[in-house]
């Protein structure tokens, strides 16, 4: 049986495939090798590391007697859909009795390298563990659609999930990046007043972003990139028109770096999701625009 096999990682293009592809939803959490030998189990990262004690739960609840490595992702479901920073924080009170592990991929079976088998077949054979051991939560097997991926990424985009992975259904599993596996991402657009922003020599290094609930300005993190130098500059010319001596949030924050503005301003932002201490994560600037 084989050590810590390297990932396979999918490739981001902007538009699911219509054919030859089986398309999952993009799960967000961390990335896991489940390595099953003879009762004993080990959980590795993406990277290698050995974590079976942080997953030791995961790593328990597979009941296999013989051989077996598992590729899936370890996540927190929060309001219907993984998050991330959920699970961050769930690992960081040293917990797992919300962890879930969202099995994907058969990569050995008792003696068997699989890698070279089509995707379609390594998904069957999981499916088959899964059942043969009648396997359940907190263990899930990755259910996937076949067809065209345009229809499961609308959905995913309606329901905020993070996106979705399409995965070639003839192609054998390869520890690098390649088209065998691509994802696609959802994003979300909004505008939000700016509030602050930090210098650079030139122009605008971060904005401060708010957002309007009721009577109220809270804040929402910041935005950092999407922007070019010439963009930047015009940025901080617009933004030294309005400065504020301080915060108009409702709840003052600490940033010493800050020049705080009045909130006339407002940024169109691209962002992946909201962190359940309600900051924007991943977010791109894409234009601003003066109320």
């Amino acid at each position: 049986m084989p050590g810590f096999i390297k990932p396979q990682l999918a490739t981001l293009r902007s538009k699911a495939p219509e054919t030859g592809y089986l398309h999952e939803i993009k799960y967000d959490g961390y990335r896991v090798q489940i390595h099953l030998n003879q009762g004993r189990a080990k959980a590795y990262t993406r990277n290698g590391l050995d974590w079976t004690k942080r997953f030791s739960a995961i790593a328990k609840a597979f009941g296999i007697p013989g051989q077996a490595i598992i590729d899936g992702e370890i996540v927190v479901v929060h309001e219907g859909r993984t998050n991330f920073s959920e699970l961050q924080a769930e690992l960081a009170r040293g917990r797992q009795d919300r962890l879930l592990y969202y099995a994907f991929d058969l990569l050995w079976l008792d003696g068997q390298d699989l890698r070279k088998l089509p995707q379609i077949e390594r998904k069957s054979m999981l499916r088959g563990l899964f059942d043969a051991y009648e396997l359940s939560p907190p263990l899930l097997y990755s259910e996937h659609l076949e067809g065209d991926g345009h229809e499961l990424f609308v959905h995913a985009s309606k329901l905020k999930y993070e996106g979705i992975v399409s995965k070639k259904a003839d192609a054998p599993y390869r520890s690098d990046r390649n088209d065998g596996w691509l994802k696609i991402k959802t994003v979300q657009r909004e505008q939000f007043p700016v509030v602050g922003f930090v210098k650079d020599p030139t122009g605008v290094a971060a904005l401060y972003l708010g957002k309007r609930e009721g009577r109220e300005l809270i804040y929402m993190g910041k935005v950092g990139t999407g922007w070019s130098r010439t963009a930047s500059s015009q940025i901080r010319k617009q933004l030294d028109t309005v400065v504020s001596p301080k915060s108009k949030l409702t709840k003052p924050i600490r940033k010493p770096k800050a020049t705080w503005v009045e909130p006339k301003f407002y940024a169109d932002v691209e962002y992946r999701d909201i962190s359940s201490e309600g900051l924007l994560r991943a977010s791109s600037f894409k234009g601003l625009s003066k109320r």
